[in-house]
C-alpha cells in the first residue's frame, strides 16, 4: 500500500520526522517496506495484512498516526448539493444474485464537463503509482486510495433501459454551458442496473478493451440489456467516461470476496478494486465514499446532482459487543495498563463504549467500528492495546504465567497411524456420518441391529446413522474407478453409532481402510500400525469358514475359523482378536460385494477399533544406539507341511537368531507337487544380521542360518531347498 506523505497531511498533522513515522508505523503492525521520493513529495510503501483491510486508504493509515500520537483526526464531510430531480426518477436497481453482491447503492450527476485534474489531484494520484485519465475517473480513484472504498462511474447516456433499444448519449440532458438543461427527457425511459451472474457465453469487453468470458459465479453489472461491468474487478469499455460524456452515474457497492478473488483468478484480471473487494469493504463507509466522490465531482466537474439515492439491498449488519477485562491485559502482556489508558486507545481507535457497561471498574465493553472486521474477540482488544500502548514498553524479562500443555493421548497415537498409512501410500477421506439405506444394509461386520434414523436427511435419503466405515469408502472407491484415478488407497478415521435398543448407541472411534492392494498387502499395514505402536500383547487372527490357511497366515496367532461374513472372500480375511475382545476385521471382498459397490477392480478392507490401541499403545520414544558396523543377509528357503503356519517358523527363526537379527522378512510361499510333493510347501524368506560389536563373518552368519535349519527341522519337520533341487 503506497501512501503519500503530502495527502497525509490532509487528515492528521505531520510534525514527526519522516523516519520516526516510519519506525512507529512498523511497530504497530504496518510494516514499512521503503520510501521513495516523488517531486515535492514522498511515497511511503507500507505491508497491510490482510487482516486490516481499514489501512488500504489513506484515511485509514492517519487514523493509526493520530492513535499513535495523540493527534486529532480530520475528515471531509461529504456533504453534497442535491437538486431537485430525485434519482429514483432516473434510474433503477435491482439484485438478482444477493449472494454475490449484498448491496448496490446509485446516485447521478447530470451536466458534468469532462476534462483534466487539477494539479494538486494529479500529483497525489501520480505519488501513489495511479497515471490520471481526466477529473471524473480520477476523482473514482482518488476516493478509493483515500478511503478504501473502490467507486465506479458510467457515462450515463449509455446505460439503456429493459426496453430501450438504443443509447441516450445524443439527447440534450444539457446546454452548451455544461448547465443542466431545461429539458429532462431521461424519465422517457430510464436506465436499469441489473446485477445478476452471466449467462451462458456471455463476453464482455472491460475498459483495458480485452474481450473476458466470466464464470458461472461472476457478478456483472447489467444495464438491463447487456453486461457493462465486472462487479468489483473492472468496467466495461461501452459505457466508460470519455470527453462527450455529460451525465455520470457512480456506483458504490458491496460484493462478495470469494466470487471477487475467484474471478479475478479465472479471468487473470487483478485490480485495486478487486484487491480490496477480496479482503471486505466498510458496509458503513459505503454511503459516505459515494457522497465524497459526489462532492469532488461537483466542485472540479461541474454538474447537478440528483436528490436522494437508490440503494439496493441488506443494510450494514450491527457489530456484538466485546466486554475486555482488565486483568486480562496484565495476564497476557506481562504489565499493567492503567484503566484510563485503555479506554482512551480503544475509543480513539473507533470502538464505541457501552454506557450500561462503561462505568464497571474491572471491565470495558465497547462496539467495533464497521470498519474493524478483525475485531470480535476480548484478545483483540489486548492486541489493540499492546500494540498501540508499545511492544517496547513491555521489559524482555516481564514474567507472564504460562500453563505448560501437552497434547492428549488419543491425538499422539491417531498421528502415529496416520504416518503409517500416508507412508503406506493411502489418502485419508472424510465422508458423511448419514448414509443411505442401500449403503447402510450393504456391509455392517460390528452389529446386526437396525441403524439409527434421522428425521431430517443430511442429503437426500441419507437419513441412516452408519455401523461402519467400509461402505463409505467404497462408494467413494467407486467414484474414483468412474473418474479413472489410477490409485485409489483410503481410510478414514471416524466414529459409528451402534444401537442398542432403547439405551443411547456406542460410538466407538474406527479406523477403515479400503485399497486395490491384495490380502498379504493390507494385512502388513495393519501390521505396521501395530509394529509403530509397539502393541506388547498378542493380537490374535480368526480366520472365517472355508479358509486356505496359507493365505490368513499371519503372525497375530492361531486361526480357529468361528465367523462367517458374506462380503468377505473367507479364504482371505480374518477376524482380528486383541486382549479376549473383537479388535477388528480384514479380508478381500468377493465377487458379488464388488457388484454392489459397482466396483471394477478388486478392494481389501479392514476396520479395526481404535480405543484398545490406544489404551495399549507404547509412546515412550526410546534411544536405540546404531551399530557402525555392516550388516550380512542370508536367504532361506524351507520346505514345510502344508499345515505349518509362517508365524511359527519365523517365531523359531527370532529366537535362534537372537540379539544379532536385525531384520526377518517374508518374502513368498511356493507351491509343486511333483518337485515338493503333495501338501507341502516351501517358505522362502530372509534375515539381516548385524553385531554391534565386529563385523560379522560369513561363517559366523551361516553358523546362525544352520542354526535356524536345525531348530525348524526340529519343531517344523522343515528342510532346507537348495538350488539343485529345482
Amino acid at each position: 500500500m503506497l501512501v503519500s506523505w503530502n495527502w497525509l497531511k490532509q487528515y492528521v498533522p505531520l510534525d514527526m520526522p519522516l523516519e520516526e513515522l516510519e519506525r512507529r508505523l512498523t511497530f504497530s503492525g504496518l510494516n514499512h517496506e521503503e520510501t521513495k521520493e516523488v517531486a515535492d513529495d514522498f511515497a511511503i510503501d507500507l505491508e497491510v495484512t490482510s487482516n486490516r483491510p481499514d489501512c488500504l486508504g489513506h484515511i485509514g493509515v492517519a487514523r493509526e498516526i493520530a492513535v499513535l500520537w495523540n493527534l486529532s483526526l480530520k475528515l471531509p464531510a461529504a456533504r453534497p448539493t442535491e437538486g431537485k430531480t430525485p434519482v429514483d426518477s432516473l434510474v433503477s436497481v435491482r439484485i438478482e444474485c444477493p449472494d454475490l453482491c449484498p448491496r448496490y447503492t446509485a446516485r447521478v450527476i447530470r451536466g458534468v464537463k469532462i476534462g483534466p485534474s487539477p494539479q494538486w489531484m494529479a500529483r497525489r494520484l501520480e505519488t501513489v503509482g495511479i497515471i490520471p485519465i481526466n477529473n471524473v475517473v480520477d476523482i473514482s480513484n482518488y476516493v478509493l486510495m483515500e478511503c478504501g472504498q473502490p467507486l465506479h462511474t458510467f457515462d450515463f447516456g449509455k446505460l439503456r433501459g429493459a426496453g430501450n433499444k438504443g443509447d441516450r448519449s445524443n439527447l440534450p440532458h444539457s446546454g452548451p454551458s455544461g448547465a443542466p438543461h431545461k429539458l429532462d427527457l431521461s424519465p422517457l425511459f430510464p436506465p436499469e442496473i441489473v446485477v445478476r451472474r452471466p449467462l451462458p457465453d456471455e463476453i464482455l469487453e472491460a475498459i483495458d478493451h480485452k474481450t473476458y468470458q466470466p464464470g458461472p459465479e461472476t457478478c456483472l453489472i447489467c444495464d438491463g440489456a447487456v453486461p457493462v461491468a465486472i462487479g468489483g474487478v473492472m468496467g466495461g469499455a461501452r459505457t466508460e467516461i470519455s470527453p462527450d460524456t455529460r451525465d455520470v452515474l457512480i456506483e458504490a457497492a458491496e460484493f462478495d470476496p470469494v466470487s471477487i478473488r475467484n474471478t479475478a483468478r479465472l479471468l487473470n484480471l487483478h485490480s485495486d478494486s478487486s484487491y480490496r473487494f477480496e479482503r471486505r469493504v466498510d458496509p458503513e463507509g459505503l454511503d459516505w465514499a459515494s457522497r465524497r466522490c459526489c462532492e469532488l465531482i461537483l466542485d472540479l466537474a461541474g454538474g447537478e446532482l440528483a436528490g436522494g439515492i437508490v440503494d439496493v439491498g441488506r443494510p450494514p449488519r450491527k457489530r456484538e459487543p466485546i466486554v475486555l477485562r482488565f486483568s486480562q491485559l496484565q495476564r497476557i502482556l506481562g504489565i499493567e495498563v492503567p484503566a484510563e489508558r485503555v479506554r482512551e486507545i480503544l475509543l480513539a481507535l473507533g470502538l464505541d463504549p457501552l454506557a450500561a457497561k462503561a462505568a464497571s471498574p474491572q471491565s470495558l465493553a465497547v462496539t467495533p467500528p464497521s470498519w474493524r472486521r478483525d475485531l470480535t474477540r476480548e484478545i483483540d482488544l489486548i492486541e489493540e492495546v499492546g500494540r498501540i500502548h508499545g511492544y517496547d514498553a513491555i521489559p524482555e524479562d516481564v514474567g507472564v504465567p504460562m500453563v505448560p500443555s501437552a497434547r492428549r493421548r488419543e491425538d499422539r497415537v491417531l498421528e502415529k497411524v496416520r504416518h503409517v498409512l500416508t507412508a503406506c501410500g493411502f489418502d485419508e477421506a472424510v465422508t458423511l456420518s448419514a448414509v443411505d439405506r442401500h449403503t447402510s444394509e450393504s456391509l455392517s461386520p460390528w452389529t446386526d441391529a437396525e441403524p439409527l434414523r434421522s428425521a431430517m436427511p443430511v442429503v437426500r435419503g441419507a437419513d441412516r446413522l452408519r455401523r461402519s466405515l467400509l461402505p463409505s469408502l467404497l462408494v467413494a472407491r467407486g467414484a474414483n474407478e468412474a473418474l479413472a484415478n489410477p490409485i485409489i488407497e483410503l481410510f478414514e478415521i471416524a466414529k459409528v453409532y451402534l444401537p442398542q435398543g432403547a439405551e443411547l448407541p456406542q460410538e466407538p472411534l474406527l479406523l477403515g481402510i479400503a485399497g486395490g492392494r491384495d490380502y498379504p498387502a493390507v494385512k502388513g499395514v495393519v501390521e505396521a500400525i501395530l509394529c509403530e505402536l509397539k502393541i506388547a500383547d498378542p493380537v490374535e487372527a480368526e480366520g472365517l469358514k472355508g479358509d486356505r490357511s496359507d493365505l490368513c497366515e499371519t503372525p497375530f496367532g492361531p486361526l480357529s475359523g468361528k465367523s462367517d461374513l458374506s462380503p468377505f472372500d473367507t479364504a482371505a480375511s480374518c477376524r482380528l482378536r486383541f486382549r479376549g475382545q473383537t479388535l477388528g476385521y480384514m479380508g478381500r471382498l468377493t465377487d458379488d460385494a464388488l457388484k454392489q459397490f459397482d466396483l471394477k477392480g478388486p478392494a481389501t478392507v479392514a476396520e479395526v477399533r481404535l480405543a484398545p490401541l490406544i489404551e495399549a499403545a507404547d509412546l515412550m520414544p526410546r534411544c536405540v544406539e546404531q551399530s557402525s558396523y555392516p550388516a550380512v543377509t542370508r536367504d532361506l528357503n524351507l520346505v514345510v507341511a502344508e499345515a505349518v503356519r509362517w508365524a511359527d517358523v519365523a517365531a523359531t527363526a527370532r529366537r535362534e537368531a537372537g540379539p544379532c537379527l536385525e531384520t526377518l522378512q517374508y518374502r513368498d510361499t511356493y507351491r509343486d507337487e511333483k518337485r515338493l510333493g503333495v501338501d507341502r510347501k516351501s517358505l522362502l524368506f530372509s534375515i539381516v544380521l548385524r553385531s554391534g560389536e565386529c563385523t560379522f563373518t560369513n561363517q559366523q552368519a551361516d553358523e546362525i542360518r544352520d542354526r535356524i535349519v536345525a531348530a525348524c527341522r526340529s519343531e517344523h519337520g522343515a528342510e532346507l531347498r537348495r538350488k539343485d533341487e529345482g
